[in-house]
């Protein structure tokens, strides 16, 4: 079988640790798993062969024993969300890359190199997955709540009988915020006759990574996300949540501003992206890093300086488990996107509210996960604003709990609604990949925006009408057996005088429902937080009507709110975020509903 001559390695990969080729040209080694797929995501093979340089062409004449120089490099992409099923979005042969030249004196280094970038084909993987308004978490991480992208197909039938099974089973769209990523190389060689022929040998996959639906900015983030995104083993990181909101405290501060949320909000997301969900030493210095329970803590301040304390866990059901020993662990590696919901209709009303029973930590597997279902006072009349932050619980005895993420601040808002103009709840895509929510209270304005499309037509003959002596004494008024010619017409059209028609026409009208809102003084951190909602290009408002209540009525289970989320296309064309002389300032968001207006066709 060919094979090429010489040496092939990975160069430059977008992830690697301190032993690669970047240790020394790369920010913290570029050695964190998750990456954005609207940065570049490059690959590059070097290959070394004796006398050969960058500037020097394959040859024939080299090829011996069956080996001959590469011509080309063959890279087939591979994405995955479940880390099993690899589907190929791309395959790129790759000729060498321009040859270097040192600038001194004009050399040439050593042997060729094949570098791309697969950032576009990835991006175009991703999009983004709504969890329903209402709904704890979504049905599952690897097929995602409401995704984007193209509307899946639903028409397949299976089975023998005239209706088939059940078509949900089939063309499911997968999670559209994340996805694995492998690449592998094969090698085109140049042989004894100049044929091109392809290498029995292949190159091993580079370490694969995770690209979300992000965005860096080059200004004020790092060009790699740090691994503070993606939570891990560490004993002392506080991970973040895939949110810019500035509500959020490291322990030691309590940050001044905290997120106004009503009683009535039923969608308040926390999304998160969990890499290893082991947690180092957590039943002490040495015995073990096994976690058998993961969850959202909610601590609650109320009026009297009191607290109420339980847990939020529906994202816990889709973590990877197995059984050990007879007692059920939550596997380290997950390398999956999680969300879960903090709202306070959510809490009150849910039912999925939960305390630690840490006496079945010690139960069979059969008892897992852990659980009590808690019956205390949760969010009440007298709480002034809760916190929220990941928790992981040890396998074993002490089974203790530790704080893994940042404490995220929540104000309880109590301002009534103004009737009848109502409040303005949106949410978007953000920055990192996740989905950010705002309500917006003041000086709501809604109107319309009309385009028709004219045409001309010939007009009817104006000069003369039909008499009514004519149906009077017709043979039709005879078959009608009527002595009076006024009710003995087929149709009120006559001839003449059909002057209702004619001239210029409207053969469409084409309309846009537009809206806006102000939203509440900001200071800087959170106006540039907000900024987000205007640059996002995914925006959706919570709105209650008769379509969105009858899919409440129809599925509850999936559908569990009579709200539903309503694209709408922010058309603000510039916004102030910082007024030196004003201090706080304000957005006036602009929009129009993605749903045009329909209307008739002349």
């Amino acid at each position: 079988m060919a094979n090429y001559l010489g040496a092939v390695e990975w160069g430059i990969v977008p992830s690697n640790g301190d032993s690669s080729n970047l240790a020394t040209m790369s920010w913290d080694y570029r050695n964190n798993i998750l990456k954005s797929a609207n940065d570049q995501i490059r690959y590059q093979v070097q290959w070394m062969s004796t006398g050969l340089n960058e500037g020097v062409e394959p040859s024939a004449d080299n090829y011996l024993n069956g080996k001959g120089d590469i011509v080309n490099v063959i890279f087939t992409i591979e994405t995955t969300i479940d880390g099993s099923n690899w589907n190929t979005i791309g395959i790129i042969k790759k000729s060498r890359d321009i040859a270097n030249k040192r600038y001194a004196t004009g050399t040439q280094p050593s042997g060729h190199r094949f570098t791309i970038d697969i950032s576009q084909l990835v991006a175009d993987q991703l999009s983004y997955s709504l969890c329903p308004i209402n709904k704890g978490t979504w049905q599952s991480n690897y097929y995602g709540g409401m995704n984007g992208g193209l509307t899946m197909q639903d028409n397949v039938i299976g089975g023998s009988g005239a209706s088939g099974n059940a078509i949900s089973q089939y063309n499911v769209s997968d999670n559209g915020t994340f996805t694995k990523i492998r690449i592998s190389a094969e090698f085109d060689i140049i042989n004894l006759q100049g044929q091109i022929i392809t290498s029995s040998n292949k190159l091993s996959y580079a370490p694969y990574i995770t690209a979300i639906n992000s965005v860096n900015q080059f200004e004020k983030d790092s060009t790699y996300y740090s691994n503070s995104y993606a939570i891990s083993e560490s004993d002392s990181t506080k991970y973040q949540f895939l949110t810019r909101c500035p509500n959020w405290s490291d322990g030691s501060i309590v940050e001044d501003f905290k997120k106004p949320v009503r009683i009535d909000d039923q969608a308040e997301w926390q999304q998160f992206f969990i890499y290893r969900n082991d947690s180092k030493d957590i039943r002490g210095v040495g015995l073990g890093d096994g976690v058998g329970a993961t969850a959202i803590k909610i601590v609650t301040f109320e009026a009297d300086g009191s607290n109420n304390t339980f847990y939020v866990r529906d994202f816990e059901d889709n973590l990877v488990t197995v059984i050990s020993n007879y007692y059920t662990r939550q596997v380290n590696e997950q390398d999956q996107m999680f969300v879960q919901n903090v709202s306070p209709d959510y809490i009150i009303n849910s039912g999925n509210v939960y305390e630690v029973d840490n006496d079945r930590f010690q139960a069979p597997a059969s008892n897992y996960p852990y659980w009590n279902t808690y019956t205390g006072d949760t969010i009440t009349s007298d709480t002034i604003y809760y916190q929220a932050y990941l928790v992981k619980i040890g396998m074993w005895s002490p089974n203790n709990e530790r704080r893994v993420s940042k404490i995220y601040n929540y104000q309880i808002d109590r301002e009534s609604e103004n009737i009848p103009y109502g409040f303005v709840r949106f949410h978007w895509l953000n920055s990192l990949g996740g989905i950010d929510s705002y309500t917006a209270k003041r000086d709501v304005v809604e109107g319309l925006t009309i385009n028709r499309d004219v045409i001309e037509r010939k007009s009817g003959d104006r000069t003369w009408y039909q008499a009514d002596s004519w149906a009077t004494n017709s043979t039709e008024a005879l078959v009608a057996n009527s002595s009076q010619g006024n009710d003995s017409y087929i149709s009120d059209t006559m001839r003449g005088g059909d002057i209702y028609k004619g001239g210029r026409e409207v053969s469409g009208v084409n309309a846009d429902r537009v809206q806006s809102v102000y939203t509440e003084p900001l200071n800087k951190s959170v106006s540039k937080w907000l900024e987000e909602l205007i640059l996002s290009p995914n925006v959706w408002i919570e709105m209650d009507t008769a379509a969105t209540a009858k899919g409440n009525s129809s599925n509850p289970y999936l559908r569990p709110s009579t709200k539903g989320y309503i694209p709408v296309i922010i058309t603000n064309s510039d916004i102030e975020t910082v007024n030196q002389s004003e201090g706080l300032v304000k957005f006036n968001i602009e929009y129009t509903l993605a749903h045009k207006v329909q209307t008739q066709r002349n």
